[in-house]
């Protein structure tokens, strides 16, 4: 299939900007005629060459720096003047780039473009929304509170201790932020006036989830004219006192990953089927990734968030379970760009 219509757009100015710039290395390596939009932490566009991209070095830890001058000041500009009849593959993650921002620009202008529209976008990245929404589909959830942004560092800390009353650990992260970013741990009353002054400098909607004792899994859907389909499961397994944050998902610090994951055929089975429920709940489009819990207590996975433009990184977990099912990365990414092709095409007209 010819690529020479298709936009690479990656960067932006989320907090997982870098991961945005491995996932477009490793696609553009699959798409090689694409062009490449690299949209900056100050918002203008530049124009990569293959080339440059694939020279990028460290990029989990360096900042991508563009050799030539913005092409566009703005992701706006570029779209009015050029974007007309290209199909964009989102390479993006966190932010505006997944939180339904960049959708409704790309749809206003009756674009092509990978993965969910704005609307599910918006829904699966306010995480409180989404536990709402594949929870009210009989998905198992855990004991869970808001806490609103506040520079009471005293009344936060009562929050926190109120929390350590009825569960004895907690999780604490942002209600709509990428999950590898801004992760509390609670387990000790003594804990409570650092996380709360956390609280207070970082001025964020926070969700708190009681912890939930069990293995971590995380499960990819893949649309298709059949409908959604679950990819293998995949298993996290922590170091002791480690965490499943930055360092650990990308820099490979205290975290193992195990695709497909070692466990029995019920419990595959019994995750699958949440991530399709839960793609559906929320009205993902072309692919997502569930994260969620595998309990220790045998009742079967509890639902944590859901993901619409998962990782594509060479590590990252959906080209590790599209793998594992005998399917190829260059056909997942054009299958997606049929997928995009097809919606367009079939919108209504405004």
């Amino acid at each position: 299939m010819p690529t020479s219509d298709v936009v690479i757009l990656f960067g932006g100015a989320s907090s997982e900007r870098l991961v945005s710039v491995a996932s477009a290395q490793n696609v553009s390596s699959q798409l090689p005629d694409a062009h490449l939009w690299f949209l900056s932490k100050d918002g203008s566009v530049f124009d990569l060459s293959t080339e440059e991209l694939a020279a990028h070095q460290r990029a989990f830890e360096a900042e991508l720096q563009p050799v030539k001058a913005a092409s566009f000041p703005s992701l706006t500009a570029s779209l009015d003047f050029r974007g007309k009849g290209q199909t964009f593959f989102l390479a993006l993650h966190g932010g505006a780039g997944e939180n339904g921002s960049i959708q409704r620009e790309l749809e206003s202008r009756g674009l092509a473009f990978t993965a969910s529209g704005s609307e599910a976008s918006a829904r699966a990245f306010d995480k409180a929304q989404a536990k709402t929404l594949a929870g009210s589909r009989g998905v198992r959830l855990s004991q869970a509170q808001l806490i609103e942004p506040s520079d009471d560092v005293s009344a936060l800390q009562a929050t926190l201790n109120a929390l350590l009353q009825t569960q004895a650990r907690w999780v604490l992260k942002p209600v709509a932020d990428g999950s590898s970013f801004g992760l509390i741990h609670l387990s000790s009353p003594t804990q409570t006036a650092t996380a709360a002054e956390a609280l207070a400098q970082l001025k964020l909607r926070y969700l708190a989830e009681a912890f939930v004792t069990g293995r971590e899994l995380t499960v990819g859907v893949v649309d298709s004219p059949g409908g959604p389909t679950a990819l293998p499961v995949s298993e996290v397994r922590l170091a002791k006192d480690a965490s499943f944050d930055y360092a650990g998902k990308y820099l490979g610090r205290g975290t193992e990953e195990l695709t497909p994951a070692p466990i029995t055929d019920a419990e595959r089975s019994a995750a699958q089927a949440q991530a399709v429920v839960a793609h559906q709940a929320v009205g993902c489009f072309g692919y997502s990734r569930t994260d969620m819990i595998l309990s220790a207590d045998g009742q079967g996975p509890v639902f944590l968030e859901i993901n619409t433009l998962p990782g594509l990184t060479r590590a990252s977990f959906i080209p590790q379970q599209l793998a594992a099912a005998g399917l190829g990365f260059r056909a997942f990414l054009e299958q997606q760009l049929e997928l995009a092709r097809g919606r367009r095409d079939h919108a209504p007209r405004r």
